[in-house]
């Protein structure tokens, strides 16, 4: 069960680009959440074990560790295998995301055909409903 600070529900955005992520921070924070920002997949998978946060939003081409190697990760490790993962990403190919799909993402989000007000509101969504990861097939 993902843990809350407070009334705030924690995400941990694992994103290198550090203006994109600090837009997204900002949306969110705004909307109620507590924004803990990773800005490389190791750094993202140490955040994530330690602050259990009810949303991942999750970046694929990261320097020390990808966002297909972190979801590997997190699907093996049964504390944190059920937090919805959501990734945002320039990689669109048809196998990229039936890659992280197959992988246990809740959504995939191209981010250069998603806008910053769609994506918060997807998350949000997410958030919200309470959901766990469950593998879109």
């Amino acid at each position: 069960m993902a843990e809350t600070t407070g009334d705030k529900k924690k995400i941990v955005i694992v994103e290198d680009d550090r203006f994109l992520s600090l837009v997204l921070k900002g949306r969110l924070e705004k909307e109620g959440y507590e924004v803990i920002p990773a800005y490389d997949g190791a750094e993202g998978l140490e955040l994530i074990k330690k602050e259990l946060p009810a949303l991942v939003v999750l970046d694929l081409v990261m320097p020390k560790m990808t966002g297909f190697e972190l979801l590997e990760k997190l699907s093996i490790d049964p504390q944190i295998s059920r937090i919805p993962v959501v990734v945002a990403s320039n990689l669109g190919q048809e196998s990229d995301i039936q890659k992280a799909k197959n992988l246990g993402v809740r959504d995939y989000y191209v981010k250069v055909q998603t806008s910053v007000d769609e994506l918060v509101q997807m998350f949000k969504t997410i958030v919200d409903s309470g959901s766990t990861n469950q593998i879109i097939s």
